[in-house]
Order: structure tokens, then sequence, then C-alpha cells
């Protein structure tokens, strides 16, 4: 695959990650009948067949919490609250939203930082502390899929950028 901003980025289906009004409307994105180079941006060849791919929880929890950062108002509470938790970390990095496990852990375990964010970030807050606890934790939860529909549904009315991994969930 190629790096960067690709238009067929996914490895597993011929999802458009440049089709931005029908990410959160489309489900089922064509699934890639083949990985052919020169084809749709496929560079090299597969060194692993794509049904034996995994991503482990962590990375998808880092990208989550990356998207839901990248979507804060920055001029809001919750992102001046980031910015005051973590003096060490550089601007550039919090408005990326790059942090760290022990970093995203210790969010979640603060009660301010529930309080702080207006409305809207609240609620995709809390459906991120959820699907870490009842999706990507060490126990899935009976209703899984609709904590899932919970965090896509606040991501998107937040107007997080639909990532490889939010497309995967």
């Amino acid at each position: 695959m190629q790096i960067g901003y690709t238009k067929y980025c996914c490895f597993l289906w011929e999802w458009d990650s440049r089709d931005k009004k029908n990410h959160y409307v489309n489900k089922l994105w064509p699934k890639r009948t083949s990985l052919t180079q020169g084809e749709k941006n496929v560079v090299n060849p597969p060194l692993v067949l794509p049904e034996k791919i995994y991503l482990p929880p962590l990375h998808i929890k880092l990208g989550l919490m990356k998207n839901f950062v990248k979507g804060m108002d920055k001029t809001g509470r919750g992102f001046e609250y980031l910015r005051n938790k973590f003096p060490n970390v550089g601007d550039a990095k919090i408005k990326e939203g790059i942090f760290l496990g022990p970093q995203i852990r210790e969010l979640k375990q603060n009660k301010q930082f529930d309080e702080d964010p207006n409305e809207t970030e609240k609620n995709a807050w809390l459906a991120f502390k959820r699907i870490c606890k009842d999706f990507l934790g060490n126990h899935k939860a009976a209703n899984c899929q609709g904590v899932v529909q919970d965090l896509l549904t606040s991501y998107k009315a937040m107007g997080c950028n639909i990532s490889l991994k939010i497309h995967f969930l």
C-alpha cells in the first residue's frame, strides 16, 4: 500500500477515504477482489493474507483518541484542559491528538475532563470510554454493536473525520 493520503487505503475493502459525505452513511464498501500491483493504490505484493490481519486494540484506541482530539473545539474548555493537564507535551502533539496509552488511561480516570468539554464533545468522550471498556478491553459486552454505533454517531455529530481505524469498527 502507498503511504500518505490515498483514495483506497484499506487493504480489505475498497473504502474511499476521499468520499467524506458517505463515510458515516455507507457501512458496506465493496470488498477487494485482488491485490494486484498497480491497481487501486497497491504498490507491492502483500506480505500477509488479508484474512490474517489483526489490529491490536491499543492501536485502534490511539487512533480513536487522535480523531477525538482533532475534532475538538480548539478554543473550548476541554481542549484547554488537555493543554494544562499535559504541560510537557508540545502544542503540536496535542493539536494532532498524539497521546500515549498511559496518558489516555489517566484522562479516562479523571472526572474533571468528563465535565469540561461541551455537550457534543462530552457525548463523544463518554462513548470513547465505553468502547475502551466494553469493546477494546479484555471482555466484550453483550451489546458491543450498540456501543460501536454510539461511538460512530457521536463522532459524526462532533465532525470527526473517519479514519481506517474507525472504518474497521
